[in-house]
Order: structure tokens, then C-alpha cells, then sequence
């Protein structure tokens, strides 16, 4: 017999699953089949999966891969096939392999014949895995823009806008590299609204909107912003450019709806997209989650963290699932799940957090204060004393965040 915690458990994995890189490329290069020698490169976290996708639906065909993605989501495997070259590079904060990975995909499209189809894989990390700097601006440079993000708050709209602005390849620029070669690219989707432009920071889309909803940047990103290259403006080098999304956070929460009627729960799917601050976020949701009628509940989004000085462990995920956790404090059957689709919530290796009614009391009894890990930034910390914390390693896939709710 299942607990209500092994169903919570089953319904995300489900929804992970149905998004796996693998299997949705095979399935669409299956029906959308490529002619003649292909070109590959897969960038991001979901890297390896989708190549090995590709390499399922193309065979012989398949000529060359390059495959970027961080270090610990590719396996020997994928490393030891002829024809494909790996490289591993910095995320979150991209790194000197980073800007050696932008200097291999300017490499393998040069290689590759100016007849070659050209076909991109992109998945969710690959704006910190791979870049090519403009003249002036450094590493440190962008390591410094990098984390200033990632402590700011702000949505990723708006973080990708600042990092095109400080590359030669994002907001479309690649597209300037390709010189007319036939290009398909297929993305999963991590972004609100599966705006291709925002995957990835748009390597081959143009940018739309350099707007950045901010009501001020520091002094030092400003200066550093004046060594913004042009943006790619001739749409003759995008006409020959193919690019679908093949799968998103809708087709997660589908497949978490189907596993939900079929453990025989009512289920109650929330249309919002999560953002904002992850704190009240998850006071938010513990509270329709009471408030509400039993059965399963589902939101899915990203939400972020402002960053105090000297942070703690954790990501958003486990941030929200602690939030949430005081607000359920000794009730009874009530549990919610947060989790990253890609596995990594932060910078440690847990995906998130399923939190139920007795968390806060485990985690005080092993000496800790849930409000003052909130404060820290330091909820995996107060969730790791109370058993908490989901880990699932890389998961092929990256469609933002997922939040279950079960009531009974």
C-alpha cells in the first residue's frame, strides 16, 4: 500500500518523466525527419538526453555531435561514442570552461560544411554553459553580472535581458555565425511562456525586448553595459532557421493531472504561473492548500530569492516548501511538494522539498528555527534535520518548477 507521501512522490515523477529530453526528441525528429548528414549540438542541463534522442531518430545519419552541459549530467557513456566531443562548463556562474564551450560552438559550426544542416538542442543552464565575451569585458566581469543575478530577484525575463546584453552570441548574435546553413533548433522550454527568445537567452532569436523592468542598475553594471555589441538586425540570417518547442511545463502538469486521476484523487490544477518572492509564495499555497477542498492541488512557475549577505543551503524550492511548512504546522494531512523539473533546486544536488504537517516539529527538535533559516536563506538546512529534502540527480529535463499539494 502507497502513503499519501509515496503518491505525492509518484505524481511529480510522472510529470518529470513526461518530459524527458530523450524521448521527446526522438518522437518529434520521428515524425519531422531531417535529410542528409546532420550537425549536432546539444547545450544545457537536459544536453545528454536530447542528443541521445537525436541519436535514436537519425542513426547513420547523425555526422558529428558537440554536447555542453555541468559538470555531473553527462555519463561515460555519451563521453566514449566517436563523433562526439563533451565539455562540461560553470553553472549556475559560468566559468573560464564556459567561455571555452562559446569558443567550441563558434568552432564545430565552422567545421561543419556551409551545406550541412545544422540542428541545435537547447535546454534550460545554457546561458551560464556556454558565452563569448565582447572585447573588454572579462571573466570576473561576467561572473560578477552572473551572481548579482542570481542574488537579485529578480524574474528570469529580466536576467536574461542583462545577459544578452553582454554577449556576442546571445539575443540572437549566433545567428550571425551560421553564414546560411540550414538550421533546426528544438528547445525545452524553462521560461514563462515558452518565449524561444528567452531559452537559452535566445542564441539564435532575435531580441525583442531589451526592456528591464529594474528600477535602477549599480553603478558597475552600468559601465560594464557600455561594452554591449550589436544586436543581429539582418532577418536574413534568421529565414533559414527552423525552431520548435517540443515540450514545456504545460506538458509536466498534463502528465501530473493524468497521474492524479489515475491514484483516484480529485485534483484541482491552478493556472497561475508561480513567481515572486518563494517565501510568500509558499504561505500563499499552504493557505488555498487548507483553505481548500481535499484532493490533489498543482501549480507550477519559478519563483526567486533575494539573497542575504552570506546565504545559506537551499534554493527557491526548499525556501517555498519551508515557508509553507510553518503555515501547516500540526495539521494533519496535508502535504506539498517543491521541486525543480531539472533536479537541482540552488546550488547543492537536492531537487526541493515535500513538506507535511510534523516538519517543523522534526526540524525543532533537532535544534533548529525555521524562521531564522528563512532569514539566512538556509532552508535546506532546517529541511535536511527534517527529512525532508528530494533528491532525484539529473533528471534530463528542465520546464521550471513544479508545487503538489495533497490534502486528505
Amino acid at each position: 500500500m502507497s502513503t499519501p507521501r509515496d503518491d505525492v512522490l509518484r505524481i511529480f515523477r510522472s510529470a518529470v518523466a513526461a518530459v524527458h529530453g530523450t524521448d521527446c526528441v526522438e518522437r518529434f525528429l520521428t515524425v519531422r525527419q531531417l535529410q542528409g548528414e546532420v550537425y549536432v549540438l546539444a547545450l544545457g542541463k537536459a544536453a545528454e538526453a536530447m542528443l541521445q534522442g537525436a541519436r535514436a531518430a537519425l542513426g547513420e545519419q547523425l555526422h558529428s555531435a558537440l554536447l555542453v552541459t555541468k559538470p555531473g549530467h553527462v555519463t561515460r557513456a555519451i563521453k566514449a561514442i566517436e563523433g562526439v566531443t563533451v565539455m562540461e562548463a560553470g553553472h549556475p556562474v559560468p566559468d573560464a570552461a564556459s567561455l571555452r564551450a562559446g569558443q567550441g560552438v563558434l568552432d564545430f559550426i565552422d567545421a561543419a560544411p556551409r551545406d550541412a544542416q545544422l540542428l541545435f538542442l537547447i535546454s534550460g543552464g545554457t546561458s551560464s554553459l556556454v558565452e563569448v565575451l565582447p572585447p573588454g569585458v572579462s571573466l570576473n566581469d561576467l561572473q560578477r553580472l552572473n551572481q548579482w543575478l542570481l542574488d537579485s530577484g529578480l524574474d528570469i525575463h529580466d536576467m536574461n535581458v542583462l545577459r544578452k546584453r553582454l554577449s556576442c552570441i546571445k539575443g540572437g548574435r549566433l545567428a550571425g555565425y551560421l553564414h546560411g546553413r540550414n538550421v533546426m533548433q528544438v528547445l525545452i522550454s524553462d521560461v514563462p511562456g515558452d518565449n524561444p527568445a528567452d531559452i537559452g537567452s535566445g542564441l539564435l532569436v532575435p531580441e525583442e525586448d531589451g526592456h528591464v523592468s529594474v528600477a535602477a542598475l549599480p553603478d558597475w553594471l552600468q559601465v560594464l553595459l557600455q561594452h554591449e555589441p550589436p544586436l543581429q538586425r539582418d532577418s536574413s540570417c534568421f529565414q533559414d532557421i527552423e525552431t520548435h518547442v517540443i515540450a514545456s511545463l504545460d506538458d509536466a502538469m498534463a502528465a501530473a493531472a493524468l497521474e492524479t486521476k489515475k491514484l483516484g484523487y480529485k485534483l484541482q490544477v491552478h493556472t497561475e504561473r508561480l513567481n515572486g518572492d518563494a517565501a510568500v509564495a509558499g504561505r500563499r499555497l499552504a493557505g488555498v492548500l487548507v483553505d481548500g477542498p481535499p484532493g490533489v492541488h498543482l501549480w507550477g512557475g519559478e519563483t526567486s530569492v533575494e539573497m542575504p549577505a552570506n546565504p545559506g543551503r537551499g534554493g527557491r524550492n526548499q525556501h517555498l516548501a519551508l515557508a509553507a511548512a510553518e503555515m501547516l504546522a500540526k495539521r494533519n494531512k496535508v502535504w506539498l511538494l517543491a521541486a525543480g523539473t531539472d533536479g537541482n533546486d540552488g546550488a547543492g544536488t537536492e531537487a526541493g522539498a515535500l513538506v507535511d504537517g510534523g516538519t517543523i516539529m522534526r526540524g525543532t527538535m533537532n535544534r533548529m528555527d525555521a524562521a531564522e533559516c528563512l532569514r539566512r536563506a538556509d532552508a535546506g538546512s532546517f529541511l535536511e534535520q527534517s527529512n525532508d529534502l528530494i533528491a532525484t540527480g539529473p533528471t534530463g529535463t528542465n520546464v521550471m518548477d513544479i508545487v503538489i499539494g495533497l490534502k486528505l
